[in-house]
């Protein structure tokens, strides 16, 4: 059976967090849900490229630079994988946590806040490509995004099977569980790097 693999790297990343989050990491992971049946026609990898540029820090008013890893040019030369790529928006900073604990405020108690655009309607459009050109007989979808649902009963009207991915550490929502033909727990690759904070 022809499969395709749909992929929310936010999704992905958030869950996988205490891993090395990597390209060789999202590789395995990949090949990993796999069941013996399935045959891979590609994998497809929703993400935005890390926020390039200087932002004003909320209140020593230093700049801080911030630079582009570039790991997504990488995932995009693996075999059978391909890249969609969102865009990336600055909405300002927010506390780590709330209240914030010190009466004397400093940078390193506020984050900046990213929001992911169009990352959900690449998923969407794609699903709905493959329902109209019949180029797989199914769905294997990476996400915890009602936004999908839609195109998850279209895929399901065309006659695309549908299979929504169960990580170990997250429940899906109900809305989308009824709009897919299987739910498929799967573990972590068993050879997956674990996170190593820098001493």
């Amino acid at each position: 059976m022809l499969v395709a693999v749909l992929i929310d790297g936010g999704y992905l990343r958030a869950e996988a967090r205490k891993y090395r989050y990597n390209p060789d990491f999202i590789e395995k992971f990949t090949r990993s849900i796999l069941a013996e049946d399935e045959q891979l026609f590609r994998a497809f990898y929703y993400d935005c490229d890390p926020f390039v540029g200087e932002l004003e820090l909320p209140v020593s008013g230093k700049k801080r630079k911030y630079e582009a890893r570039g790991w997504l040019d990488i995932l995009a030369t693996k075999e059978l994988f391909a890249v969609r790529r969102g865009v990336l928006k600055f909405r300002g900073f927010k506390p780590k946590r709330v209240p914030v604990a010190s009466s004397t405020l400093s940078d390193d108690e506020f984050r900046p806040d990213f929001e992911q655009k169009g990352v959900d309607m690449r998923i969407g459009l794609d699903i709905a490509t493959f329902s109209s050109s019949g180029a797989v007989d199914r769905v294997i979808l990476v996400t915890g995004d009602t936004d999908c649902v839609p195109a998850m009963k279209h895929a399901r009207i065309a006659g695309l099977q549908m299979v929504i991915v169960q990580l170990p550490t997250k429940s899906l929502s109900r809305e989308l569980l009824w709009h897919t033909d299987y739910c498929r727990q799967v573990e972590w690759p068993k050879d997956a790097e674990l996170f190593q904070p820098s001493s």
